[in-house]
């Protein structure tokens, strides 16, 4: 419950800021920077050392990976037929792609599900989200920005994309089964918490409230796709085609229907993605999801 506060007392703290008129409005650059050089690779060297691997646990992180594979075809095709700028279509593909499975993600999951729920919420969200953002995420928010850059370049922003680091070297420490001392876990884990409040407050100094933007019709379709289809997809191909079922399915749903990923929408943000879109994103798309979650829950437990 502490986090739900959190989430809606930072963003109303950057709108509120917006208005303040000695408080530097382009600090949400740097605030943006900082998350991703530091917060986001703390969280993974935290994580990614103490997940247990399964064959079954495939299911809830290929989610994913899937989900994330539809969303570059969905808009993809849209962006083309009705001839969109690669800025919009990219923003659409990054900011619906990604779910919000950590800051909304874990608390809920934990709430509906207990610790071995979080568990799983953590696999969906590490191996799952986070691995598909460091590498095919930050791929496609180059190739979609207006810059021409070459392969080896693309290959080096990714090699050398600070989370990426973290993951491959917390990936090593699982393979040889290797943690931080308590007093270095308790340092990552105090830096990484500071995501939530910073993220959230930086989306809060850049939304805009416009009921005549242009972007309104964009938001809903890629909300309509992030709340909906998404989980849809999963739900379909896991329950329906494969006949799988259990908490781990459920949540693996339930992941992808939480409201678009924070991390995401800086990257693409960062990348000239859209920003004013990016932020509606998560502005509009944290208190709908709400709802939407509530009837996903009910639908997989009457099902």
């Amino acid at each position: 419950m502490l986090n739900i506060v959190i989430i809606f007392v930072s963003i109303i703290l950057g709108i509120v800021c917006q208005y303040v008129a000695w408080f530097p409005k382009q600090i949400y650059k740097k605030l943006n920077k900082f998350i991703i050089l530091f917060c986001l690779p703390a969280l993974t060297l935290y994580f990614i050392p103490k997940v247990k691997w399964q064959m079954e646990l495939l299911y809830p992180i290929g989610a994913a990976w899937i989900s994330f594979a539809f969303s570059i075809l969905f808009f993809a095709l849209l962006g083309s037929y009705f001839k969109w700028s690669k800025k919009l279509t990219g923003a659409l593909i990054i900011t619906a792609g990604f779910a919000n499975t950590s800051f909304l993600g874990f608390p809920i999951i934990e709430a509906l599900y207990g610790k071995s729920g979080l568990e799983t919420a953590i696999l969906v969200d590490q191996p799952g989200c986070f691995v598909v953002l460091s590498t095919f995420g930050v791929l496609v928010a180059i190739l979609y920005s207006n810059g021409s850059t070459s392969l080896g370049e693309m290959l080096r922003k990714i090699v050398f994309f600070s989370p990426f680091i973290a993951f491959c070297g917390s990936i090593l420490m699982n393979v040889f089964q290797y943690d931080f001392i308590e007093t270095i876990q308790f340092g990552l884990k105090q830096i990484g918490s500071l995501i939530t409040p910073l993220a959230l407050f930086s989306v809060g100094l850049q939304l805009k409230f416009d009921s005549k933007s242009k972007h309104f019709p964009f938001l809903a379709l890629g909300l309509v796709y992030k709340l909906i289809l998404m989980p849809l997809l999963i739900f379909i191909l896991y329950v329906l085609i494969l006949k799988q079922q259990g908490p781990q399915i459920e949540i693996a749903v339930l992941e992808m229907a939480m409201a678009p990923m924070i991390t995401a929408c800086i990257i693409a943000s960062t990348h000239g993605l859209k920003p004013k879109l990016c932020s509606m994103m998560i502005g509009f798309g944290i208190p709908i999801s709400f709802i939407t979650l509530a009837l996903w829950y009910f639908l997989l437990k009457f099902i």
